[in-house]
């Protein structure tokens, strides 16, 4: 991270920290714990999650960093990915540290271990940004909200564009819950086209030779469109896959959006198509307005993918305290998320009442015809999907 962005972040970050011991004092504080992956392999993403949610706490309060005249303070904690370490800050973080509700984690794995965390502790934990569906499926309990996209939103998302006849499609993702909840939720949402191949690879691979094989064997002969649909997070470029000379198998790649720097690797496929859960030129909304402004300004980069994820968690929380003039007590803070539309850089969002996933829009994407390798992300906007438009499945069970 340039030196510019790590005292931008500083800066932004000493508002929120501002005498932790006279508020605590006077106990006119609000205390959100963030867990998330400040190192480890999905580093960058927690990054951009951490400072995406310091500036949504800024906008939604208008500067103020408070609520109700309370101020609100951010602990950050690091989990590393480590789902044992990421269930013990947690549980550290309601006990030791007394923080009112969670935001976090960046891995599905470790949020996983964490859910029963906020049941035992009963404290809110929003989930931003992991996005496998059990989170809120079956491993879900009533504390957790999640303002992230999930598994199915992604797959739904996805499917609107390859699933049509005639097209043949084998799934390449990574072998733990993000990978293996997504590629279950794009199958079930594959109507038209025909599935012929599942490849799962460890989470670090770096080499894609054998799975990328097994994958060209299974689709080669097919007839029809042949697509390798990708879901990979992290570490690793899946995409070099393509120099295996796909094409001479006719065979295209598929995948949905990511962070910028990854899908500059998409410049090398004018014309793919796929759906992305934000990319900053798309939204048109205030708070996308001032977050590209802001974040231009203080970073000289636009926000990525996983900043428009923390501030709209942000804003959730700070519009749920709003509802409650300040007050963090749970069943108050449930009562008033639950089924609650808030504005969010991709605009409204709802927690809908079963499972509190927030229904928000996801947006198809072209890869610019024009697209240059190495040159700058290049996406064209096909639609923005709605939230009334994906049929996203309630996979919750009786609690």
């Amino acid at each position: 991270m340039q030196r510019r962005t790590l005292i931008a972040l500083a800066a932004l970050a000493a508002s929120t920290f501002a005498s932790p011991f006279a508020l605590a004092q006077s106990g006119n504080e609000i205390k959100i714990a963030h867990v998330y992956s400040r190192t480890g392999p999905l580093e960058a993403y927690g990054k951009q999650t951490q400072a995406g949610l310091l500036m949504g706490l800024e906008y939604a309060t208008g500067g103020t960093m408070a609520v109700n005249g309370k101020k609100i303070t951010v602990i950050e904690k690091d989990d590393q990915g480590k789902p044992d370490l990421g269930k013990s800050l947690l549980a550290t973080a309601y006990s030791d540290d007394k923080a009112d509700l969670a935001v976090g984690p960046t891995s599905s794995g470790v949020a996983l271990a964490m859910l029963p965390v906020a049941e035992e502790y009963k404290k809110i934990l929003l989930v931003e940004p992991a996005v496998a569906d059990s989170i809120t499926g079956d491993k879900w309990n009533k504390y957790v909200f999640r303002t992230g996209r999930n598994s199915s939103q992604d797959a739904i998302s996805n499917a609107v564009a390859l699933d049509k006849p005639g097209t043949v499609i084998a799934t390449l993702g990574q072998d733990y819950a993000f990978g293996r909840d997504g590629v279950k939720a794009f199958k079930e949402s594959i109507k038209n086209a025909k599935i012929v191949h599942e490849e799962y690879l460890p989470a670090n691979t770096t080499d894609f030779t054998a799975g990328a094989q097994r994958l060209i064997d299974k689709l080669k002969d097919q007839p029809g469109k042949k697509v390798i649909w990708i879901i990979w997070a992290g570490a690793g470029n899946p995409f070099k896959i393509a120099d295996l000379d796909l094409k001479r198998h006719g065979i295209e790649i598929a995948t949905g959006g990511n962070i910028l720097p990854a899908m500059v690797a998409y410049n090398q496929f004018p014309g793919m198509e796929g759906a992305t859960y934000y990319y900053h030129q798309f939204p048109k909304n205030a708070a996308n307005d001032w977050l590209v402004k802001e974040h231009q300004s203080r970073f000289s980069s636009p926000p990525d993918f996983f900043t428009a994820g923390g501030f709209s968690a942000a804003m959730a929380i700070v519009s749920a305290l709003k509802k409650t003039n300040g007050d963090t007590g749970t069943n108050k803070l449930i009562s008033a998320m639950e089924g609650m539309t808030f504005d969010t850089p991709k605009g409204p969002m709802t927690f809908r009442k079963e499972a509190h996933q927030a229904m928000q829009s996801m947006y198809h994407f072209k890869v610019s015809p024009n697209a240059k390798p190495g040159g700058a992300v290049d996406l064209q906007l096909v639609k923005e999907l709605k939230p009334s438009e994906m049929d996203v499945p309630v996979r919750t069970k009786p609690q």
